[in-house]
């Protein structure tokens, strides 16, 4: 095959899939200057990245490379979803206009975070905000920028986090589908956030799978095994908040 048509191939299913470069360069640890390089048929993907850009895509290697076999875009990452503590109540509040302009605000501090950490921006709704990150670390990284947007923010932020497979696709209409996460790992992110708004001091909840492996920047207060209403099993929660001793850098 040709390094042209793997190329295109790339670039047709990263755009039916309303992916960004810079998404794709996120997702998989690499620069976007590599995955331009890709698409203009200028270098292949390495052997040791081309199976997560499949999945990442949402087709198997072999589609890559021509055989037309479909895969399915299932990977382990890490979720964090975030909401503002009143945002409610300051919608009520506010002109229409005005509210649009400090949830803007506020979404440009989140995604500026998120980016720095390599993590890739799917949804903003009201003042809710979605986003995943995979590739090395991910969980590691995923809790950086919890923290992170934690100092940046001004306003207080109720965050929930959890590590486990996900199903990455466009969803909606063709005419308007966009990049979406779904799956179980998806909802418990949510739920965790819900239950951060009780039950912590920082605002911060993330699940086991998330903070297997933390390094020292980071306190993991206590940890809870909670029942979610439609989760076929316990989830085991904690708080995070900064180590008091370090503070976390990057």
């Amino acid at each position: 095959m040709q390094l042209s048509e793997l190329g295109q191939r790339i670039r047709a299913q990263r755009r039916r899939l309303r992916l960004r470069q810079h998404d794709i360069a996120h997702a998989l640890q690499v620069s976007p200057q590599a995955v331009s390089k890709w698409e203009r048929g200028e270098n292949a993907p390495d052997v040791t990245v081309l199976g997560a850009l499949a999945r990442l895509l949402g087709v198997s290697t072999d589609w890559l490379l021509d055989t037309h076999r479909q895969g399915l875009n299932v990977f382990a990452a890490s979720v964090l979803t975030s909401t503002v503590v009143g945002a409610y109540e300051k919608s009520l509040n506010m002109e229409a206009q005005n509210f649009a302009a400090w949830a803007n605000g506020c979404f440009f501090q989140l995604t500026e975070a998120v980016l720095r950490h390599d993590g890739v921006p799917i949804s903003y709704m009201g003042d809710a905000f979605l986003c995943f990150f995979s590739g090395a670390d991910h969980s590691q990284r995923a809790v950086r920028t919890a923290l992170l947007a934690r100092r940046l923010m001004a306003e207080p932020l109720l965050m929930g986090l959890s590590s486990g497979e996900i199903y990455l696709g466009a969803i909606g209409h063709p005419d308007y589908a966009r990049p979406d996460i779904v799956g179980e790992i998806v909802n418990i992110a949510f739920l965790t956030r819900d239950w951060a708004e009780t039950h912590t001091q920082s605002g911060i909840a993330a699940t086991a799978a998330v903070t297997a492996g933390l390094d020292d920047n980071v306190d993991i207060v206590r940890t809870t095994a909670v029942e979610f209403k439609g989760i076929p099993y316990l989830v085991h929660l904690c708080e995070l908040r900064e180590s008091e001793q370090r503070s976390v850098h990057g």
